[in-house]
């Protein structure tokens, strides 16, 4: 008999289904219904059922066998390890742009790791390029008809493509969406830009190849290749000028035109970079319809903008206090910052706040996104400056759902070294003005 995959279980939630049947932390997870349970989707179909029965194995080395009665996709509190019930699938090619393969030495170890599971892609909208996909998954993504999935594209040319992934299996792509659309499957589709490699007729090709597959394909980003100082023996590449991002930004909107008066939608959309190397205006929010990519830094700083304007017009015409507070942003966002808080200061003349754009002297100059920023910088180039009562930094430096920077440094450690506190800001503009404006215990209110 096949000996099953098993599964520990890390947490048996309070008032569950479980709790109630005196399952236990440490217990084993061996089948359910008498299946396998490869992950979580597995784990998540065959619980949903009204009746099902799951087999145990306690720490005495016991099974037992719990048949369950309940209301159909009724959850039986049970926690494991973690949220995919399986180990990642890595990435195994070479991307040319990759910026893991730029990353200094001696970092800790969780940042070198390359996902490049279809699994996470609907799980947490991760990004894939499906060259590691086997016959067995696509079977699984079509039976669960997990949808919508992000795709790496990168070029649909063949051998570009296989360049630019330095796979010479990577060519098949349009093959490989074609397969997972005829399923009923929607995607969104990345493409990162790295000059001279998959840009100018490379990319329109690419374009032309996607349209193909509307309205499947709901939305395409352009994302510009990072450059980090760290790219010694690797494949040469350049930043985008000036320059060349206007001429990206006037194809993406010649193109956003069109597909909007024949699809409806505009489905094609710059990264806020490209408008911020090309210093242009960022476009209104309705060019992003429904924001399709914004965990993709697409439309982020438009969203901000309408939030903090919405949420500006609500302000009172004076605060009690005096406010003297600082904040730290990367280079590419400083004159945006800079803009919102200028508008606050203007409103209120008791509100003093600096605003210090932080060098990427780790990853080098060339890097200049707030999400990159890192301990080291930011205590190396704020040491000496006034930074008021409290110190104000952007989420997207951190860790989802933590207190780490990339370089280990901890927020703590900056509190330490500046003796303030340091809060950590959401995205939105309406968290950003109640960050300014009020102490942290105050927001609520």
């Amino acid at each position: 008999m096949k000996k099953f995959k098993e599964h520990e279980i890390k947490k048996v939630l309070p008032n569950s289904i479980a709790e109630e049947l005196g399952i236990q932390e440490g217990d084993i997870l061996i089948s359910v219904n008498g299946k396998e349970i490869e992950d979580v989707f597995d784990y998540r179909y065959l619980i949903s059922d009204e009746i099902i029965t799951l087999l145990i194995r306690n720490k005495d080395l016991e099974e037992w066998e719990y048949e369950i009665e309940k209301d159909i996709n009724e959850d039986i509190g049970l926690v494991f390890e973690n949220e995919l019930m399986d180990c990642l699938k890595s990435c195994k090619n070479k991307c040319v742009f990759c910026f893991i393969d730029q990353l200094p030495p001696s970092m800790r170890k969780t940042v070198y790791f390359k996902d490049d599971d279809w699994r996470m892609s609907f799980l947490t909208g991760n990004y894939i390029t499906l060259t590691n996909m086997k016959e067995k998954d696509f079977e699984r993504l079509f039976y669960y008809h997990l949808s919508p999935i992000n795709i790496s594209v990168h070029a649909t040319d063949p051998e570009v493509r296989k360049k630019m992934l330095t796979n010479r299996f990577a060519g098949d792509i349009l093959d490989k969406i074609k397969r997972i659309v005829d399923a009923g499957i929607e995607i969104n589709c990345q493409i990162v830009l790295c000059k001279g490699l998959n840009d100018g007729e490379i990319l329109k090709k690419s374009l032309e190849d996607l349209e193909n597959f509307f309205p499947r394909v709901k939305s395409i980003s352009i994302v510009p290749v990072g450059i980090s100082k760290f790219r010694h023996n690797l494949y040469p590449l350049e930043a985008f000028e000036k320059d060349d991002a206007k001429e990206v930004i006037n194809m993406v909107h010649k193109l956003q035109d069109y597909y909007k008066e024949k699809y409806g939608s505009y489905i094609l959309y710059c990264a806020d970079e490209f408008y911020i190397t090309a210093e242009e205006e960022i476009p209104s929010i309705h060019r992003y319809e429904d924001f399709p990519q914004i965990e993709n830094g697409v439309g982020m700083l438009a969203l901000m903008k309408e939030e903090f304007d919405e949420y500006f017009k609500q302000l009172p015409d004076i605060i009690p206090d005096k406010i003297n507070i600082s904040i730290a942003t990367g280079i590419a966002s400083y004159s945006f910052i800079n803009g919102l808080v200028s508008r606050l200061m203007n409103k209120y003349s008791n509100l003093t706040v600096k605003i210090y754009p932080i060098k990427n002297d780790f990853f080098g100059d060339k890097i200049t996104v707030s999400g990159l920023m890192t301990g080291q910088d930011l205590i190396n180039q704020l040491k000496d400056k006034e930074l008021g009562s409290r110190l104000l930094l952007p989420e997207n430096a951190f860790r989802d759902n933590d207190t780490i920077l990339l370089d280990d440094v901890y927020i703590e450690d900056l509190e330490k070294q500046f003796n303030i506190p340091i809060e950590i800001v959401g995205v939105s503009g309406k968290d950003f003005i109640k960050a300014i404006l009020y102490e942290k215990e105050n927001k609520d209110e």
